[in-house]
């Protein structure tokens, strides 16, 4: 993770996440992080988790523990250019943190059993929506099933944010 930054952060496109989310085996291996500030009104993907921008000094610790069984962690702004890379990169560095003082801890533990070593552990993989929400609604706005909250007028015209 050491050498990730914002330009290599793998992206996903809008039809794979939406294939993803609506298949059953799958869609429940999934996070979609949406750090849209006020920007987040006329319409979200359906089951993300709302995570302004301007929270994750302090929630980013707590989105890794939260997410921490998910196979797969999407992060999205509007256009997936500034804050949903940046918080995409901020959460891969808090996970990083985070197991370094784990394995840090159990290293200290008398050694035994280890046991779970090993067993259940995912391997998280952390993602940006490409374009965005803006490229999201542009095929998915009126789709019920991935999309919620969505005002049309608000998006009619195009993004202008």
């Amino acid at each position: 993770m050491a050498t990730t930054t914002i330009a290599s952060l793998p992206r996903i496109t809008a039809s794979t996440l939406s294939t993803q989310l609506l298949d059953p085996t799958t869609s429940s291996k999934i996070a979609v992080v949406d750090v849209r500030d006020s920007d987040h009104v006329g319409g979200h993907i359906r089951g993300s988790i709302h995570a302004p921008a301007n929270t994750l000094d302090y929630r980013t610790a707590e989105l890794v523990r939260q997410l921490r069984g998910k196979e797969t962690v999407v992060f999205h702004c509007s256009l997936s250019q500034v804050r949903g890379p940046s918080a995409a990169l901020r959460y891969l560095r808090e996970r990083e943190r985070v197991e370094g003082l784990v394995k840090k801890d159990e290293g200290r533990e008398a050694e035994g059993e280890g046991e779970g070593e090993g067993e259940g552990q995912v391997v998280q993989k952390v993602v940006v929506l490409d374009k965005g929400f803006v490229g999201w609604q542009e095929t998915y706005a009126e789709d019920e099933r991935l999309t919620e909250g969505y005002v049309k007028d608000i998006w009619e015209f195009g993004y202008q944010g």
